[in-house]
């Protein structure tokens, strides 16, 4: 964990978010910017600086990981459909250096950067 990355500090309770599931090794928070109606960041508890830092070992975390936005989805009222975006890099308009995808439903405000 980086002392200075976000997404570890709301990880060990140092910061606020506005949980809306939390399980062994994953969190799911509400955005602080949100772009859409509905803006959920899925996040693995453990430091992962995005995509391309999944190992092989790693592929049960990356598919709970998206089993969590299904259930974040679904639990918010979007069964029907929803947006899942991950930005790698700050090339990819990646602004966190810590793996997340978000979930997006509804309207949009703005485009995600």
């Amino acid at each position: 964990m980086g002392s200075d990355c976000l997404f570890c500090r709301i990880v060990a309770g140092e910061l606020p978010a506005d949980e809306v599931h939390r399980e062994p090794g994953i969190i799911a928070f509400k955005d602080i910017h949100p772009v859409a109606e509905t803006h959920v960041l899925v996040i693995p508890e453990r430091h992962i600086e995005d995509l391309r830092q999944l190992q092989e070992e790693d592929a049960p975390l990356w598919l709970r990981l998206a089993q969590v936005a299904n259930v974040v989805a679904a639990d918010l009222g979007h069964e029907e459909g929803y947006r899942f975006y991950v930005s790698v890099g700050s090339a990819g308009g990646q602004t966190v250096p810590h793996l997340h995808i978000h979930v997006m439903a509804g309207s949009m405000r703005r485009l995600p950067s």
